[in-house]
């Protein structure tokens, strides 16, 4: 009988683009995405967690494509206002999004967990694919520069991921669990392929292979792992994946993110530009066009990661 059930491992745009074509070449009922939740913070008195709102909105076709996070066809006279009021308009809340974030945090004080609130959160959207954060349990990503420890937000979004990245940690993840569905998915032999998304492998993917026990887990389902590089030609699609890379004295390259990712995959698809340099990376390479920036490209390249698996499988 044919494993079905496909697990995606995601941070927030690019792996968003490679879930949004994987929902859209797979029934919804076979697609399983893992959120990193290492990113979530509490700002202005609400709960946010920036990676599942990035998956929520791209799987319901209201993100913002300009921007890559948020919603379209935002407004803005929340943060407007609470700028003229000398209040904290670094992170911005668009009035749609704020939304989002107010049921949140009330559900998440009423003793809901973040699951439930996501899950009931994305079948109000009409998205039927699960989305799920990697734990109900609190991980926060931390980054060591040289001015010492800051929390993830400030890096990335008021200080532009401009500090050098000596060393990242994830506070509170030995005390994290795997989200009880997830754990339960791997667990139970119907796992066709899980695959890592095109996300920054350090403060996206890290996160949720760092929570104790879901590497082991991932590894004892039995499916093949694929990644999906998130360089191009020694660039990151988007965002601070090379740079990081570069500050921690590793090499910014489709290769040196497999060697990050190490023993755990089974494939690796790159793109053309990369095709000489990853000769000697260890897991099975698959040379396509990973640079995703229509929807035929992002449908394209889930079909080629799910070819890529059941190829491995097949050879199992």
């Amino acid at each position: 009988m044919r494993k079905r059930l496909v697990v995606a491992l995601s941070g927030g745009v690019g792996g968003a683009k490679l879930a949004l074509g994987l929902s859209r070449v797979l029934p919804a009922d076979e697609l399983l995405v893992v959120a990193n939740t290492g990113d979530d913070f509490e700002h202005l008195g609400l709960s946010i967690s920036p990676d599942i709102d990035t998956l929520t909105y791209t799987l319901a076709g209201i993100d913002n494509p300009a921007t890559g996070w948020g919603r379209r066809d935002e407004t803005w006279s929340f943060m407007d206002s609470i700028g003229a009021l000398g209040g904290e308009d670094w992170f911005r809340l668009g009035d749609r999004d704020l939304a989002l974030h107010v049921e949140r945090t009330r559900r998440l004080r009423l003793g809901q967990t973040l699951s439930e609130v996501t899950s009931d959160i994305c079948r109000r959207l009409g998205i039927g694919a699960r989305v799920l954060p990697m734990s109900d349990d609190r991980v926060r990503t931390r980054v060591r520069s040289e001015r010492g420890w800051i929390d993830f937000q400030d890096y990335f979004v008021r200080q532009q991921c401009r500090p050098v990245v000596h060393e990242l940690a994830f506070d509170d993840v030995a005390l994290a669990r795997p989200q009880a569905e997830i754990a339960a998915a791997l667990r139970s032999g119907d796992v066709r392929a899980v695959i890592v998304c095109p996300s920054n492998p350090f403060i996206s993917v890290e996160p949720i292979l760092a929570i104790p026990g879901m590497r082991d887990a991932i590894k004892a389902s039995g499916a093949p792992v694929v990644a999906v590089s998130p360089i191009i030609g020694g660039q990151a699609v988007k965002g601070p994946t090379a740079k990081m890379m570069r500050e921690l004295g590793l090499e910014a390259s489709a290769a040196g993110v497999a060697a990050r990712y190490g023993d755990l995959l089974d494939g690796y698809i790159v793109d053309h530009a990369d095709a000489d340099g990853v000769g000697h990376v260890g897991p099975q390479v698959t040379i396509a066009k990973i640079l995703m920036k229509t929807l035929d490209d992002r449908e394209t390249l889930a079909r080629v990661t799910l070819d890529a698996a059941d190829a491995l499988a097949s050879q199992r």
